[in-house]
């Protein structure tokens, strides 16, 4: 006799997972920002082209094509990233981070950038940690602890991540130069512990090697290992 699958001696698989996607649209004096995210890769919606924030005309960034190729864009099968902050290595950082996180994202950010670069840096993380934290949604019953080493070029890095709830940075980059590109280097460090906040994660950064020569690979690698 056929047994039943109930009488089955084997575990039955669990039931696939629903993809952990989020949109984010974060409005300040200062910047006007737009995350859309996911977790687990896959296709992902256009962001909303109905932001009056994004309908001017005044300006031609960023761009109003979503599907226009940038310099921080892919789209394949299994990801789709297209990233606008109006700070090149800004977008070169969010692109690295979320291509090898194995992320869908989108970010269209207009900030303040006649000032400086510090509003357009801190909001773009902080829109990010809590677009991060609503596609996590219950943190019971997933792997709590992570690290990565990420070595480019010159640069060795690591990231140690602990999604405790418990939001705390702590982050030695050592960049030799003031700046890369329009990105205050300083503004690294400061980006990152606004994501760690409001991603509500514990996240220790630092780049092992380098020689402290040029800060490439050591932001790249802020990026990657994150």
């Amino acid at each position: 006799m056929t047994p039943s699958s109930s009488s089955s001696p084997w575990p039955s698989s669990p039931p696939a997972r629903s993809r952990r996607t989020a949109y984010i649209a974060r409005n300040t004096a200062e910047t006007k920002i737009q995350v859309s995210l996911s977790l687990d890769g896959g296709p992902l919606d256009l962001l909303p082209a109905d932001d009056e924030a994004f309908t001017n005309d005044d300006s031609a960034e960023p761009p109003q094509n979503q599907m226009t190729k940038t310099h921080a864009s892919q789209m394949t099968a299994s990801q789709q990233i297209w990233i606008w902050t109006g700070v090149g290595f800004l977008d070169h950082m969010l692109h690295a981070w979320a291509k090898h996180a194995g992320w869908s994202l989108r970010v269209r950010c207009r900030g303040d950038l006649e000032i400086d670069d510090h509003h357009t840096t801190e909001d773009s993380f902080l829109a990010l940690g809590t677009a991060f934290t609503k596609a996590l949604g219950p943190r019971a019953g997933i792997a709590r602890f992570g690290h990565a080493y990420c070595p480019l070029d010159e640069a060795l890095s690591r990231a140690v991540l602990d999604i405790s709830s418990r939001p705390f940075f702590v982050g030695h980059f050592a960049f030799a130069s003031p700046a890369m590109g329009a990105l205050n280097t300083q503004m690294v460090h400061h980006g990152l512990a606004s994501w760690a906040q409001s991603a509500g994660v514990t996240l220790h950064g630092r780049v092992r090697e380098g020689g402290g020569e040029a800060g490439y690979g050591r932001g790249t690698g802020c990026g990657v290992g994150g």
